[in-house]
């Protein structure tokens, strides 16, 4: 493979794995992130001293078997950003996937390999996770759909863990039915027989994003509402301050990711891209009472959250506070845009709610998507939402 082949596919085939030839995905081409077991290979958490180590898996994850028995090819095994603990797309091993969508910029983590082969047409659909925004953020950069699902709904069997109380399976396609058609295999039945009527827009988590996207933001979800027929309601806030539940988020998500991966990281020191390496260090940092104050600030605004959303409407922001920032950005300013989005995309995360990415925005000619919340188990409705919008 090319050097860029290489930053987008671990492993690569024509197809690596055939699917079973019937169901409702014949021929679909999937792009599986290197954090799902694909039996019979490697799972390499996009760090080579991992990969190293690793043993081939003895069955697939859930999510893969359920694809490939419904008839869904599986290209390749795709990058991703060490230990899905980013949300850039970038790896100082593997290199940065191209982002055709936004060139000379990243395409957005952790699923960036998934991403990258989907927006270059090599895949149908990828295949990925969601702590914190790692199926969200690319859609956004990348100009896709993405589908983060209630969290739990979709079985995380098989798939490396970070922050267990967030994870969760996803995915993306280029186009809507593709997306919903993953979600017809993947998530249980039910949620999708109320519709919609109302859209909330909370003046405070608009305003985390930059200026050029909240001018995009108004006449987008003002569209969007009157395509769907919904009916907007503008609030100042769902309550809570969003940079204290950002904290409260990234403290709890810091503290279980060291408890899933710190002993590795311990033992093998060196071995992380400077980015992911600060993180983990300030994780290993986390005392238990900062743990428990932030869960216990955690739980509270997540069930505020719940309660904001009826199961009748849904939450409508920016699905990130700015376009793909250049792979060469200026460190702080890049660290600025991973903070506003980061902000807004802990919300749905903390609440454990679906969120559906539609490439309804752009600015300077650069993708930003269009993020849509429901309330929980409302999966399908979205889907359907996406497809209708």
């Amino acid at each position: 493979m090319a050097a860029t082949d290489n930053a987008v596919w671990r492993e690569h085939g024509n197809p690596l794995v055939t699917g079973s030839g019937s169901g409702p995905l014949p021929g679909v081409r999937l792009a599986v992130k290197d954090v799902h077991a694909v039996a019979g290979h490697k799972l390499g958490a996009g760090n080579p001293a991992w990969l190293a180590e690793a043993e081939p898996q003895p069955a697939h994850s859930w999510a893969v078997a359920a694809l490939l028995a419904a008839g869904a090819d599986i290209t390749g095994i795709a990058q991703t950003d060490e230990f899905a603990y980013s949300l850039n797309g970038t790896n100082a091993h593997y290199g940065t996937p191209p982002n055709p969508a936004a060139p000379g910029r990243v395409p957005g983590g952790s699923s960036s390999g998934p991403a990258a082969a989907v927006a270059l047409g090599e895949a149908d659909a990828g295949l990925g996770s969601d702590t914190a925004g790692s199926i969200r953020v690319p859609a956004s950069y990348c100009g896709l759909y993405g589908l983060r699902p209630t969290h739990g709904a979709v079985p995380a069997t098989g798939m490396l863990p970070l922050a267990p109380s967030f994870d969760t399976v996803a995915w993306l396609a280029r186009d809507a039915d593709t997306l919903a058609r993953l979600g017809d295999v993947l998530l249980p039945r039910g949620g999708d027989e109320a519709p919609f009527r109302t859209a909330l827009v909370a003046a405070d988590l608009v305003a985390l994003a930059d200026a050029g996207v909240r001018e995009a933001f108004g006449p987008a979800s003002a569209g969007l509402a009157e395509r769907l027929g919904l009916r907007i309601e503008q609030v100042p806030s769902l309550g809570g301050d969003p940079a204290e539940r950002a904290v409260a988020f990234a403290t709890v998500q810091a503290a279980e990711v060291w408890e899933c991966d710190g002993e590795w990281v311990s033992a093998h020191p060196g071995t992380l891209g400077p980015g992911v390496e600060a993180r983990f260090a300030r994780a290993e940092a986390v005392t238990p009472e900062e743990r428990a104050g932030a869960e216990s600030l955690l739980h509270r605004t997540a069930r505020d959250l719940r309660a904001a959303i009826p199961d009748d409407a849904v939450l409508l922001l920016p699905a990130a506070s700015g376009p793909a920032p250049l792979i060469d950005e200026d460190p702080e300013r890049k660290a600025a845009t991973r903070q506003g989005t980061f902000r807004l995309t802990c919300l749905a995360s903390g609440a454990g709610l679906p969120c559906v990415v539609l490439p309804r925005m752009a600015v300077d000619g650069l993708p930003v998507g269009l993020a849509v919340i429901g309330g929980r188990g409302t999966d399908r409705a979205l889907l359907a939402l996406a497809g209708a919008a």
